[in-house]
């Protein structure tokens, strides 16, 4: 898991035709500020109608069907779910997205491989913000006349998909992935569209699937494949339905820590089902960032594995991603080294500040590694360390770190540590990065 937010490291565009409208669309994505969100514009209205990807813009009552709608002030995006899917797969948070009309492109080939490979030419940056999730704490549970939908606690973002279908070509399949950028694009993307040809006759009697064709969907007739292209999976399909399901969670507004489980969901019950998990959110999802706090508590707590009496970090003031970071300790007379250190005259130890000073550049560290939350940062080396003042209770101390250097698993900073503007202490750090 990435613990920053991210954005598009420059703008992207994607022309093609919309899947039900058959409307000619322009789209193009634009990086965007950390706590935007994904944000879908109207550029062809006057004035300009934004709509932000979250479940409160998808109208109670499907506007299309079999597709996800976002809706505002009577103005609609349709099928959003492929390119939230393509964003969120690949882990980026705060983009801004251009449309010249009501419906972004549909890929040529019906997968989201072509939104993949623009967006990673276009580059992800981590924003140097933290990245809030939804963390599932409790079992949350849909069903709806034999569909079922179900998130349960887990320390990433798991999707466990069945289908049944009265076809023989697709049957009963089953699925389940940990969804990070690497799966997503091996296992996920790939998978195409689908649909049964009495549903596509259906669908374009009600003037629907007009961007359609058999070569941006997999249309099954009885027991047969009407395409000459094979299945890209032998379980296409369901691969396909997490695919669509990824798009739709991506309506939360932040990305989802649980294993969800759904059996014969759509994008109905999903958008229901979202509603659901925002109604039981934990605090974490409803904390609002405050002004000139880079980092809080919270966040530190999910880097790093400190606990008390010896989590020695209160706050990040300032971070650029594997330069530099700024935090603070907040020294009282309530910490338990002051009991034996000293009697009467509390001062505190020169390794603990060291320490804190280490876990303020842990931060940094660690934000700078793949799977960061299943890591540890072990000291290895202290140089140049010197001690200018005493630290005492009601002090504030305030770190600045920079990193030096950082190849493979080793890494080494500069440290200083401020009591009122005054510089109290100062070392180079050397540490390694471990499997925790």
């Amino acid at each position: 898991m990435i613990f920053q937010q991210t954005t598009l490291g420059r703008s992207v565009t994607i022309a093609g035709v919309g899947l039900h409208t058959g409307n000619r669309v322009t789209m193009s994505l634009h990086a965007a500020p950390a706590d935007h969100g994904i944000v879908f514009q109207r550029v062809d209205l006057e004035p300009k109608v934004s709509i932000p990807a979250q479940v409160a813009f998808v109208p109670e009552t499907p506007v299309i069907g079999r597709n996800t709608t976002l809706e505002r002030d009577g103005v609609a995006i349709h099928t959003v779910e492929h390119i939230l899917a393509a964003l969120t797969g690949l882990g980026i948070d705060n983009v801004r997205i251009e449309l010249d009309a009501n419906e972004p492109p549909e890929p040529a080939d019906g997968s989201c491989n072509a939104f993949v490979a623009s967006l990673r030419e276009a580059g992800v940056v981590r924003q140097g913000t933290p990245r809030r999730t939804l963390e599932i704490r409790r079992p949350i549970e849909l069903r709806e006349g034999g569909i079922e939908l179900r998130a349960v606690p887990y320390d990433r973002l798991r999707l466990s998909f069945t289908i049944h279908y009265d076809n023989p070509l697709i049957g009963t399949q089953q699925a389940s992935f940990d969804l990070d950028p690497e799966t997503f694009v091996r296992e996920i993307a790939p998978a195409r569209t689908f649909a049964l040809m009495r549903d596509v006759r259906e669908l374009q009697k009600r003037g629907l699937i007009r961007g359609g064709t058999l070569a941006n969907a997999v249309v099954v007739d009885d027991d047969r494949l009407v395409n000459e292209e094979p299945l890209r999976f032998p379980d296409e399909f369901v691969r396909h339905k997490i695919l669509d399901l990824l798009g739709d969670l991506t309506l939360l507004g932040r990305p989802l820590r649980a294993h969800v489980i759904a059996v014969r969901a759509g994008h109905e019950t999903n958008a229901r089902f979202v509603r659901r998990l925002l109604e039981s959110a934990s605090g974490d999802a409803r904390r609002v960032p405050r002004p000139g706090v880079v980092w809080d508590i919270h966040d530190i707590q999910r880097i790093l594995p400190h606990r008390y009496p010896f989590l020695l970090l209160d706050r990040i003031l300032e971070f650029e991603d594997r330069k530099r970071v700024v935090g603070i300790k907040n020294v009282t007379i309530n910490e338990p080294f002051f009991a034996g250190h000293f009697p009467g005259h509390p001062i505190m130890p020169a390794v603990l500040i060291i320490e804190a000073m280490a876990q303020c550049g842990g931060v940094l560290v660690l934000n700078s590694v793949e799977d960061a939350e299943h890591k540890l940062m072990y000291f290895t080396g202290i140089d140049k360390a010197r001690f200018r003042k005493p630290v005492l209770p009601g002090d504030q101390l305030r770190f600045e770190l920079e990193l030096i250097r950082f190849g493979g698993s080793v890494c080494k900073m500069q440290g200083k540590a401020f009591v009122d503007g005054e510089l109290v202490a100062e070392a180079e750090l050397l540490s390694t990065v471990i499997e925790r």
